[in-house]
């Protein structure tokens, strides 16, 4: 089985592809790119998340790692992608590895890599680590040497980021205003990496907390995958109409994506919660610069760019290709529809307790609910609904849907003409009323999905279930 690396990093099903020797050829991979670069005596941070048998991954990187001279920073425990990502620039290591599948099923485990900046690996780098660790499975070249002989070496260290992060944290934002409030905030770790962070921030205040799902089971009991989205979230939705609480938060299995629950129990999806984020940045903090966005994510970014006069920035899915044009750009925020936003001043990486944060600055400065944040924001680009339909497809599918795509010739949806067709990643028909369909195959599962943005729900699911017609599915 050839080892491929797909939007995020390399995933796998625990024992049939994701095992321990697949795992030591991407460490391999890793420290052979490391050692070509010239970047071995920079060393390397190593994190891991609540997935079955995490810590054990990781510890045989670090074991990789250290039998090739390189030095392997190994967290003492369980962290999120984002605490182990400030951990690489903090202290400026080469690059960092995260054991996680982020959201996928707990079947799932997965390969992060981290370059210096913390962010998610380009497509260049990501391709020769990929390349290295196939290149060391096939031939038998991997080091190894046990944990304990690597920490008496002096070349694997245990180390706790959570101090480092929450020092950064209180540099990006004045907590003390949030924790002055008598806000009651329901927290759903989604049995993650987050679980207790936003307790931590906000401890010794006037603040209501109630925590659920906190607890570490891989498994994911009652929900179909650690995704912040509707439908793994009833249980929080239940608990803030029960608790009468201001809102709901919710970190995905490795906490870099946020999701949220108004006052009423009703989900914001993504693109409003993106939407949100940066009117909070434009209209409340100030804040000028470029937004950077992936080609999923929602239109009302670019109304809020006219309004505000800043520009906006479209890429392909993915952070690693949000990452490098918030740099470039010097963007205040950057996001992507599955709920990751970046900010300005921090890791270019997606950081949902973050995100999380700066949405509860955004209810204290205004003093308004999530809801009436949502009434603001429309009162100024205008309502905008969204869904999306996902479909697990075959490899013998995958390649007849593509060429399907590829050789229609579709001039409108759901009787709407088509103005463009923007082929950069999958196929996205911007339409003649401002509404727009994407279909597109997921480069982490055995996935394609359809997307749709109009101006009415109803709109929406026409939109879909022309997507869904269209691929005969």
């Amino acid at each position: 089985m050839a080892i491929k690396f797909g939007t995020d990093g390399w995933r796998a099903i625990i024992a049939e592809d994701f095992t321990f020797d697949n795992v030591r050829a991407c460490a391999q991979g890793v420290a052979n790119y490391l050692t070509q670069a010239s970047l071995s005596t920079q060393g390397i941070v190593i994190g891991y998340d609540t997935r079955f048998a995490s810590e054990d991954f990781a510890a045989v990187c670090a074991e990789v790692l250290a039998a090739n001279g390189i030095k392997a920073l190994l967290c003492s425990k369980v962290a999120p992608t984002p605490v182990v990502s400030y951990m690489v620039t903090a202290t400026r290591s080469a690059g960092g590895i995260v054991i996680t599948a982020s959201h996928n099923p707990g079947r799932w485990n997965g390969f992060k890599y981290k370059d210096s900046t913390g962010a998610s690996a380009p497509s260049e780098l990501a391709a020769t680590v990929e390349r290295n660790a196939n290149e060391a499975l096939s031939s038998g070249t991997i080091k190894s040497i046990p944990l304990e002989q690597g920490i008496a070496k002096g070349l694997i260290a245990y180390c706790d980021p959570g101090p480092v992060y929450d020092e950064q944290i209180k540099r990006l934002l004045d907590l003390k205003p949030i924790r002055q409030n008598h806000f009651k905030i329901v927290v759903d770790s989604m049995f993650g990496a987050g679980s207790g962070y936003f307790q931590s921030f906000l401890s010794n205040s006037r603040l209501n907390i109630t925590e659920i799902n906190a607890e570490r089971n891989p498994s994911f009991p009652g929900i179909q995958q650690p995704e912040p989205i509707a439908h793994n979230l009833v249980k929080l939705s239940h608990t803030v109409k029960e608790q009468k609480a201001d809102v709901g938060l919710a970190t995905d299995g490795d906490a870099d994506r946020i999701g949220i629950v108004d006052e009423k129990g009703n989900f914001l999806n993504p693109h409003q919660v993106f939407a949100l984020l940066a009117l909070y940045f434009l209209e409340v903090r100030k804040e000028r610069g470029a937004i950077a966005k992936s080609l999923c994510s929602t239109s009302m970014l670019e109304l809020l760019g006219k309004l505000y006069n800043v520009p906006v920035y479209e890429t392909k899915v993915g952070f690693k290709y949000v990452a490098p044009v918030m740099l470039e750009q010097n963007a205040f925020i950057g996001g992507e529809e599955s709920g990751g936003y970046g900010f300005r001043g921090h890791v270019p990486e997606r950081d949902g307790m973050l995100a999380g944060l700066h949405f509860l600055d955004f209810m204290t400065r205004t003093k308004k609910t999530p809801s009436q944040l949502l009434d603001l924001l429309y009162s100024k680009v205008g309502p905008h609904h969204y869904d999306r339909y996902d479909f697990h497809i075959s490899p013998e599918q995958h390649k007849a849907l593509l060429s399907k795509l590829e050789q229609s010739q579709i001039s409108s949806v759901a009787g709407i003409e088509v103005t463009t067709i923007n082929r950069a990643d999958g196929f996205k028909y911007l339409l003649a009323d401002d509404s727009w369909l994407l279909i597109r195959f997921s480069g982490t599962e055995p996935l394609i999905r359809v997307y749709a943005e109009s101006h009415s729900i109803e709109q929406v699911k026409k939109l879909l279930d022309y997507g869904k017609e269209t691929l005969g599915l």
